[in-house]
């Protein structure tokens, strides 16, 4: 745990925040370069990029707002922890392909290729993201025996975001760092393979992280709120898992397959 980069005086920079930062500047960077490789506009897709990280920031805090609201409420100066916390990666998630889908229209850029275009940066970017929560401490796990659990100990940490120090605990920001990892490789090594159709990459990635989210939930230790039985973010993927099904099965159906080529005379 390193919560704190370095200090300037009476300026701290946090580790988290500068992870964070180069998560989305990194995310950024892979999509506008896979959007070159697909002849897109660079400039439209910077845009967009833009318009999905304002909103991912802005989604993110405010699921976290709606998740401890009664915390906030019992104590509106908790308000003031929204602008050092990273938020709830879901809540970012939903606001940010909201936000694109309504820019890409506005645009006239291709929708579902366009999405193919961001989504192994947001899997990328995820997992420079989960790095930064490792260093801050913050979605932490349950306590484990296992011998790979993590004892946090920086006090720092625990004022700041609730971290139980000196006791071993599922290192779940590795977790989902690892998840990401794989399902951005995945994506990679696939999306070229078998039938390609616009969205399949987007879609797929929305359900495999619904998938990984949903078992790494399991693990958490951290306070995020509850819908019934679920965490919010499980909840969220038990909506997210079939509807990215449907997806894929409705795309690969209502794009033709492509005409073979006429063998050339010999």
């Amino acid at each position: 745990m390193y919560p704190r980069l370095f200090e300037l005086g009476p300026i701290t920079i946090y580790t988290y925040g500068v992870l964070l930062a180069s998560a989305y500047l990194l995310g950024l960077k892979f999509a506008t370069t896979r959007a070159k490789s697909r002849g897109l506009d660079a400039a439209r897709v910077l845009d967009l990029g833009i318009y999905i990280i304002i909103s991912a920031l802005i989604g993110a805090k405010l699921l976290l707002l709606v998740t401890d609201f009664q915390t906030f409420r019992n104590d509106p100066r908790e308000l003031l922890t929204l602008a050092r916390s990273g938020g709830v990666f879901y809540g970012g998630l939903i606001l940010a392909v909201t936000v694109a889908l309504w820019h890409i229209r506005r645009v006239g850029l291709p929708l579902w290729t366009t999405c193919d275009v961001f989504a192994p940066g947001i899997a990328l970017g995820h997992v420079v993201g989960r790095f930064g929560c490792f260093f801050a401490g913050c979605c932490y796990g349950r306590p484990t025996r296992m011998p790979w659990g993590i004892t946090f100990t920086d006090p720092f940490a625990a004022a700041n975001v609730g971290t139980p120090l000196n006791q071993a605990l599922h290192p779940t920001q590795l977790y989902e760092a690892g998840a990401e990892l794989l399902i951005l490789a995945f994506l990679l090594a696939t999306e070229r393979k078998g039938r390609p159709f616009a969205g399949r990459t987007f879609w797929l990635y929305m359900l495999l992280y619904a998938v990984s989210r949903y078992i790494i939930e399991i693990f958490r230790g951290d306070e995020r709120g509850t819908v019934g039985i679920f965490s919010t973010s499980q909840f969220i993927s038990v909506i997210l898992a079939p509807l990215a099904i449907a997806m894929l099965i409705y795309l690969a159906r209502a794009i033709a397959p492509e005409p073979k080529r006429a063998r050339k005379a010999a």
